[in-house]
């Protein structure tokens, strides 16, 4: 239930990229400024993600998640309804603060159904609604756009988040376990929070690695003479397979109950393919290793936080796993496409996303110093 809730998210994230050409018709503006509209959907994360924590803390899960899902619905409706470029950029700051405090909700929803059983497992399966929603919106959205226009695909997406807004408020059911919140401080203990703090890294770190591949794949393989459309749809195999390689690799965590070594195998093979790929001419085969793999750290990262925060701490917890998470995301693509400039190859870009990659094991290491951090092997 928390995967098809979440899928409204992705669906509504990629909207905007998957329209993009005729959204430029449309407003007449540059696919500069429709990059910003994309990026802001991530923008207030970095305001919002530990407050967001705290209100769900103050105000409980359904509360949350359905004042979430109303900003969501206001900002894409807004967009759908008003010609202006400013409202466009106003409508999708308001869905992105929805998104936020969706997100670091629903992350602690799912800790408070599985924490200390198949964590793994259900995280990648939570997750993996991200790869699933943008997949399904690539599909869906261009077709939508092409006989009825931008205002249908508007449209489309805000019935799809009313859709998961009556489809929580009537069916989820509370945990069966109870987590109310006990006396005392909300906040992490020092110890914890260091761990915490290398946990919302290892992920924030993990997604910029990851992301080079859709921000940088096809600029790379058009240096090399591809055409925009093959060398989109090499690269968009990475994230087909990935729907497969996520939930696998928690499955694999939680069977194994090795954790640890699932995400630290995972990260070096994702390194070694990312090394390969812009030096390689059998790019077919690598991007499919890649979606094969790439996905096996996801579950266990995710995993990290249910590990050491305790049930009236985990809202706050998210807070600031996500606040971390979000600060990485909006600095790591900076820091490679100012590579790929100096250097004037996009490729530059994979060799960043190898080093960021390989220092999740390291970060890894920081986080199992905490004793109560290391996950029991039955």
């Amino acid at each position: 239930m928390l995967f098809v809730i979440r899928l409204t998210m992705a669906f509504q994230f990629q909207s905007v990229a998957a329209v993009a050409p005729l959204l430029g018709d449309t407003f007449g503006v540059s696919l500069a400024d429709i990059g910003w509209l994309i990026g802001l959907y991530f923008a207030p994360g970095l305001i919002l993600a530990l407050p967001g924590g705290a209100i769900g803390r103050r105000f409980g899960d359904r509360p949350t998640v359905m004042a979430s899902l109303l900003l969501m619905l206001v900002g894409e409706l807004a967009m759908a309804l008003s010609p202006s470029w400013f409202v466009q950029i106003a409508g999708r700051l308001v869905s992105g603060a929805g998104g936020v405090m969706f997100n670091v909700q629903m992350t602690k929803m799912v800790a408070d159904w599985f924490a200390g059983q198949e964590i793994a497992t259900a995280m990648a399966i939570f997750v993996n609604s991200w790869p699933a929603g943008i997949a399904l919106s690539l599909v869906s959205l261009p077709l939508v756009a092409t006989a009825l226009g931008i205002e249908a695909v508007y449209l489309t997406v805000a019935a799809s988040i009313a859709l998961g807004l009556v489809f929580f408020a009537a069916a989820y059911p509370s945990p069966p376990k109870t987590t109310t919140t006990v006396a005392g401080s909300s906040w992490p203990d020092r110890t914890t929070l260091i761990a915490l703090i290398a946990a919302g890294v290892i992920w924030g770190l993990f997604n910029v690695g990851f992301a080079m591949i859709f921000s940088f794949g096809p600029s790379m393989l058009d240096e090399r003479g591809w055409s925009i459309s093959a060398a989109g749809s090499a690269i968009s195999i990475v994230l087909w397979l990935a729907v497969i390689s996520v939930p696998l690799g928690g499955y694999l965590a939680d069977r194994t109950q090795r954790p640890n070594l699932v995400l630290v195998a995972g990260c070096i093979v994702f390194a070694v393919l990312m090394t390969i790929l812009p030096r390689s001419g059998a790019v077919i085969s690598i991007v499919t290793a890649i979606g094969l793999l790439s996905g096996l750290p996801v579950g266990p990262i995710m995993s990290l936080p249910a590990r050491v925060l305790k049930p009236e701490t985990r809202a706050i917890g998210m807070g600031i796993f996500y606040t971390l998470y979000y600060a990485t995301m909006m600095l790591g693509p900076v820091v490679a496409g100012a590579l790929a400039k100096s250097t004037g190859q996009a490729g530059s870009a994979f060799d960043f996303g190898t080093i960021v990659i390989l220092a999740c094991p390291i970060l890894l290491w920081v986080f199992n110093r905490l004793p109560q951090a290391r996950p029991k092997v039955a």
